[in-house]
């Protein structure tokens, strides 16, 4: 169950990264509110999951979540690059991920 609650972390945080792009795109001020309760909802979600996770794992993995989430939707919706090289290294991070879950005991 910790490991759910870490994936939906890491979704909030990349909904609250697009919530802040779109606020920088359109400065409508009711987007700044739900930016804070999506990052409020990540960083809560993230501390209920390091109950069971190791602290190292839980963070590299949010982290994780939250570069290669933000990266995909900026290829896919505001048309950011979609080099080679950059899709090999947000593979990469997502290998890493996918791989200490897999060598962690929780």
């Amino acid at each position: 169950m910790a490991w759910i609650i870490l994936l939906l972390a890491g979704c909030m945080e990349v909904s609250g990264v697009i919530t802040l792009n779109e606020y920088n795109r359109k400065k409508r001020s009711y987007l700044v509110f739900f930016m804070i309760g999506f990052m409020m909802a990540s960083v809560s979600l993230l501390g209920v999951a390091l109950r069971t996770i190791p602290m190292g794992t839980g963070y590299a993995i949010w982290t994780g979540i939250g570069a290669a989430g933000g990266t995909i939707v900026g290829m896919f919706f505001y048309h950011e690059s979609h080099d080679w090289k950059r899709i090999l290294f947000i593979s990469l991070i997502v290998i890493g991920a996918v791989g200490l879950k897999f060598t962690t005991g929780a």
